[in-house]
């Protein structure tokens, strides 16, 4: 294979195996670089030739060699296909083996554009000898010697703090990572080296094509890759995109606070080690942000300015709607509810089809996704559902499930019934608190089957997959299926999952606080009044007025959903609306000029 003149690398600690979490990085990494070979396909990226795009992360070869032991992530290139042993590509990997690095390669082909994915093995680099300043010592001890000597990253105090194994991986991916950026940088060099006589080595050189590489980093975890080449001088196009910052994510809700007062201080919470990593962006050509709350914080934190390049979702915009789809998901939830409900509790069967099952899914962090106002609202829905039976307006067998889908991990045996059934000794950590939080406000499902409660809420510890010992259905079916989704969050850069609820035209309550909810002023109203995607005030109004409104915007479409079905597939159109709306053309087009310098139309 013949490396273009263009390579665009698209890096990430998550870059490896996709995971079944919704809205994560590897979402965003893998919806950038396909729909970049989509431009590419269609003729809006017209340089000739076309850039070689390059996905570059972590490789986890075998259980118990990712450095989080709970994730216990193993990576999957079976379906790709084998890249050419030939081109420069190929020559920078087999030269990253002599110096200790080993690289996995595959090449997946989307819309006829090779997409060719490198996942770096990084966690036996303690094992390889090599000589740095003169003394023999393993590869892992030279890249943190080197660290320190190019930026003054004190690799020794760093991997020895609690999360140091964490630290010490993404060092280490950063200096591979970089590492292959140098070998492709220099290839036309090394090659023409090769030959003794000047005016052949001159002549070689001119025959090999010049490698123009650009490097997009998400997140801190490889930020140090884009320090470490600025510092040795090699030429490269960089960008460094925030999703979130460390600081912010640990002031959480009260970050809102600490902008508007100019407060830059950090909360004891914020883990030094990986500022430090993240501070590194300012090493970049560019520093983006995925919405202006994170912009501001990058501002205030580190001083950086960035411009914001919001997300988008990887949707087809001439695609339909699946109705059928979504009647079938909904079937299968109802079922699954009824028949384990009846089963656990051995109480009286509650109708499938008189089971409205909602949804809400995120990392379990129990203040800043607030859970506890979606818990408070649950309760007020639970009076408010219990008024409009007492009045004749709703049957008095109807039942509300909400799925709290949060996690530490993948569970690889839930207990029997999962998760209508589910023990404390099935919960770790934040899951623990979360049920208990649900049993003090009486949510607890067990309630249903006796009509003591309308409403209630089932936690859901579990990443979410088609094997997953529960539901067993993919996260877009479980959306599908939900009649909406509820995304209370008290601090959220940008929101993900409430465009992935849209992509299935599912209706969402998201607060002012999620970075999309600007989005919605452009949205195309199909229904007078509320949307298909409602925005509930998080910030600016008192606790008790916000969490009412979220319980009378999941009641608006509990309502719309039994009293008017085309009134509420026309919610679902508008929230299918909003998601095709903000679908990945225009960032990536934006990410394209920073990375290559080309105006795009």
């Amino acid at each position: 294979m013949m490396l273009e003149s263009k390579c665009i690398i698209i890096a990430g600690e998550e870059a490896g195996p996709k995971s079944n979490k919704m809205g994560g990085i590897w979402n965003v990494i893998d919806a950038e670089a396909k729909s970049l070979a989509s431009l590419i396909s269609k003729g809006v990226i017209e340089e000739k030739p076309a850039p070689t795009i390059i996905v570059a992360g972590p490789y986890y070869g075998h259980s118990g060699s990712d450095w989080n032991k709970g994730l216990n992530r193993i990576t999957d290139m079976s379906y790709m296909e084998e890249l050419e042993p030939e081109g420069p590509i190929f020559e920078a990997i087999e030269n990253l083996k002599t110096k200790g690095i080993e690289v996995f390669p595959g090449v997946e082909v989307v819309h006829d554009v090779r997409i060719i994915h490198l996942m770096f093995k990084t966690n036996d680099f303690c094992r390889f000898s090599v000589e740095y300043k003169g003394e023999e010592t393993c590869l892992a001890n030279a890249i943190k010697g080197e660290a320190f000597d190019l930026i003054g990253l004190d690799s020794m105090a760093y991997e020895n703090m609690g999360n140091g194994m964490e630290y010490s991986h993404y060092v280490n991916l950063s200096y591979a990572i970089s590492e292959f950026v140098k070998e492709l940088v220099t290839s036309k060099d090394s090659s023409s080296e090769e030959y003794g006589d000047k005016a052949i080595s001159e002549f070689a050189a001119s025959l090999m094509p010049e490698v123009h590489v650009s490097l997009h980093c998400h997140e801190f975890g490889v930020f140090y890759a884009l320090a470490r080449l600025k510092k040795l001088g090699i030429s490269v196009k960089s960008v460094a995109t925030y999703h979130a910052t460390l600081p912010g994510r640990s002031s959480g809700h009260k970050s809102i606070q600490k902008i508007r007062e100019n407060d830059s201080s950090w909360d004891s919470g914020v883990p030094v080690n990986f500022a430090k990593l993240e501070s590194l962006s300012g090493f970049a050509d560019v520093v983006t942000a995925v919405g202006d709350s994170t912009r501001k914080e990058i501002k205030l934190f580190y001083g950086i300015d960035s411009i914001v390049v919001r997300n988008g979702i990887d949707n087809d915009e001439e695609e339909d709607i699946e109705w059928g789809k979504k009647t079938d998901c909904r079937d299968r939830i109802q079922n699954f509810l009824s028949d384990k409900l009846y089963a656990v509790y051995n109480g009286k069967v509650i109708p499938p089809e008189k089971i409205i099952p909602i949804f809400s899914i995120s990392r379990i962090e129990i203040e800043n996704k607030g859970y506890p106002d979606l818990l408070d609202s649950l309760v007020l829905l639970d009076r408010m559902v219990k008024v409009e039976i007492d009045a004749g307006h709703l049957d008095d067998k109807y039942r509300v499930v909400c799925f709290i889908i949060a996690a530490h991990g993948p569970k690889t045996n839930p207990p029997e019934n999962f998760p209508i059934n589910l023990p404390e000794e099935a919960l770790v950590g934040e899951e623990i608190r979360l049920q208990q939080m649900i049993k003090a406000r009486g949510l607890e499902c067990s309630r249903l089957t006796d009509g003591s409660r309308h409403v209630s809420a089932v936690l859901y510890p579990q990443w979410i997959s088609d094997h997953d010992g529960g539901l067993n259905m993919r996260s877009d079916e479980l959306m599908a299926g939900c009649i909406a989704g509820v995304f209370p969050s008290k601090y959220e850069p940008f929101l993900l999952t409430g465009l992935e609820a849209g992509k299935e035209a599912t209706p969402s309550i998201v607060s002012k606080i999620c970075g999309f909810s600007d989005a919605l002023k452009t949205l195309k109203r199909l229904v007078m009044g509320m949307g298909g995607v409602i925005v509930v005030d998080n910030i600016n109004i008192p606790y008790l007025e916000s969490i009412a409104d979220y319980a009378l915007a999941m009641d608006y479409f509990i309502d719309t959903f039994t009293d008017d079905k085309v009134k509420y597939n026309l919610l679902c159109q508008e929230a299918n609306l909003l998601a095709k709306d903000m679908n990945w053309e225009e960032p990536i087009k934006t990410y394209y000029e920073l990375l290559t310098g080309t105006r795009m139309e």
